[in-house]
């Protein structure tokens, strides 16, 4: 565990400023808040860069408020499965963003608890798993207390001994199973859990991003 102590000195306060840009955007306006709910549908299988490039080009042409399913496809390609996704982008439009408006911002102010939060993500924005809407949370300022399980996570957890092995599939029991255990090992760290995140994702990344 030294070496991850001694990484954690060396990219602290590029994490803290990280989360503090993810606490900011709450308070941004709705489109800025769908942007980031989108970025979340985008990612399991894909690249996070690509991703965010692909949603940095919907905002920038306002394919992302008014673009067809099409024009988001196209954008989109290069993104593992981009017609399924794009066709959960409009579904996510039109069930929460209106007239600048996302409506998911009511239910962040009024849940305080994120487990519970989370959970009304996962049966609520299509596309969404334990993975996803916990990112999304990260990203939104609601990060805390749930951790990002993707591949890069997992693999880091089984080489510190977290875990015996990284799971073939992961249902919601085992997400959270999982997640406890990084709990306790960053406690055990003295990192905060949000933070030991994105350390490791970094670590196995080589940087730090969304």
């Amino acid at each position: 565990m030294e070496d991850l102590l001694h990484l954690y000195d060396q990219r602290k306060n590029e994490i803290k400023n990280s989360l503090e840009e993810f606490s900011k955007v709450k308070e941004m306006d709705g489109r800025r808040m769908f942007s980031e709910l989108v970025f979340c549908l985008c990612t399991p299988q894909s690249k996070a860069t690509m991703c965010w490039d692909a949603v940095k080009k919907l905002n920038e042409n306002g394919t992302l408020v008014e673009g067809s399913n099409k024009k988001i496809e196209k954008i989109l390609k290069g993104v593992r499965f981009h017609k399924t996704k794009a066709k959960r982008i409009v579904r996510a439009r039109e069930k929460f963003f209106a007239d600048g408006n996302f409506k998911i911002k009511k239910v962040l102010e009024g849940t305080e608890d994120d487990k519970t939060l989370r959970e009304w993500l996962v049966k609520n924005v299509e596309g969404f798993g334990m993975k996803e809407a916990s990112h999304f949370m990260r990203n939104v300022g609601r990060g805390e207390n749930v951790a990002i399980l993707d591949r890069h996570i997992l693999r880091n957890l089984h080489k510190h001994g977290i875990l015996d092995n990284i799971p073939e599939t992961m249902t919601e029991r085992k997400y959270v199973e999982i997640e406890t255990k990084m709990k306790d090992f960053a406690d055990n760290l003295g990192i905060p859990l949000a933070e030991l995140d994105i350390l490791l994702w970094s670590k196995e990344t080589g940087f730090i991003f969304k």
